[in-house]
């Protein structure tokens, strides 16, 4: 499939050319502190006039801020703010048994799995699982699973998965996802395997779901300066992922400098996975810069499209969370 846009479209566009698919529909994205990717996505598509915006995120004064925003954009768009916090599974179950009590939204039309953290040092969850692996993949995981009957009462549901370019750090180490209790721990490749994880992740809902009209996809954003990295030291920590793409013999290890995108270019790719009809066609596809990614252009692993590698990595996952979802 043949898209109009690259890297130099911005969401801004892109919300215009399908201001008519986002018209009146209730979408949920999850992350949306100011200044961050979630933010700056739904305040972009506030312009087209969805009918509800959900904005989920562990500190709900960030989501207010967020939904303030949207506000003054247009004061006819509904905001709800939903407390979220994806590192704990408590959490995520709390957070989905509130969506599937609110009988005035029957449906949900476009769930946009956005939040994370990146390179972050060793530390485990209260669950006792692998930070990085906890939050960016099993927390959404099972929130994205208990809240499935709500999205499938849409008319064309659809699951947006943000992963990154940095999943080229790390398939999934089946023996060891959690990296044997910190012992070989690399703050780099935890969050390549989290990234695979959300490929894999949409991959497996466009297996399980699409023959019930569920449309799953993953993306990379492209490098963006948001809050995402503040902790992080890049004075100290580069060298650490240069290297890492140099063992690996990925070309990002040659790069003298990342290629970075304002905010408004960043999201353009989070407004065409949720919103392009035509990908109802390409199920299960990962994105860049607004189109398909190419894999002889763009960096993408095979072991994170492979139906396989899905499969296993949903029944792990369901094990882990202790919850089978079966479709």
């Amino acid at each position: 499939m043949t898209s109009p846009y690259d890297v130099n479209t911005s969401a801004e566009v892109i919300v215009k050319d399908l201001a008519a698919y986002i018209e009146g529909k209730v979408v949920l994205v999850t992350g949306v502190s100011p200044g961050g990717l979630g933010a700056v996505f739904v305040e972009h598509i506030a312009k087209a006039k969805p009918r509800l915006l959900i904005l989920a995120g562990r500190n709900a004064a960030k989501g207010q801020a967020t939904a303030d925003a949207v506000t003054t954009i247009d004061a006819g768009v509904q905001t709800r703010i939903l407390q979220l916090d994806l590192e704990s599974l408590a959490g995520a179950r709390s957070a989905a048994a509130e969506v599937n009590g609110w009988q005035d939204v029957p449906h949900i039309d476009v769930l946009v799995n956005n939040a994370g953290i990146m390179a972050c040092d060793y530390a485990k969850t209260k669950d006792g699982f692998e930070r990085q692996f906890a939050t960016n993949h099993l927390g959404p995981f099972l929130f994205t699973n208990l809240i499935m009957n709500k999205l499938l009462k849409a008319q064309s549901p659809r699951v947006v998965m943000v992963s990154s370019d940095g999943h080229r750090l790390s398939f999934m180490r089946w023996p060891d996802v959690g990296f044997s209790d910190g012992q070989c721990y690399n703050k780099w490749r935890a969050y390549g395997q989290s990234k695979t994880a959300n490929m894999l992740m949409a991959v497996e809902l466009a297996q399980r779901l699409g023959k019930r009209g569920l449309t799953a996809v993953s993306l990379h954003p492209g490098a963006i300066g948001t809050n995402i990295g503040n902790h992080i030291q890049w004075d100290e920590n580069l060298d650490g992922l240069i290297t890492l793409d140099k063992e690996l013999g990925n070309r990002e290890g040659l790069w003298s400098g990342f290629p970075f995108k304002d905010p408004g270019h960043g999201v353009a790719t989070h407004v065409y996975a949720s919103f392009e009809p035509s990908l109802r066609d390409h199920n299960g596809c990962y994105l860049q810069d607004s189109h398909i990614a190419d894999p002889y252009v763009d960096t993408v692993k095979p072991y994170a499209l492979d139906k396989v590698e899905a499969d296993r990595l949903w029944k792990l996952s369901e094990e882990l969370v202790g919850e089978k979802f079966a479709y």
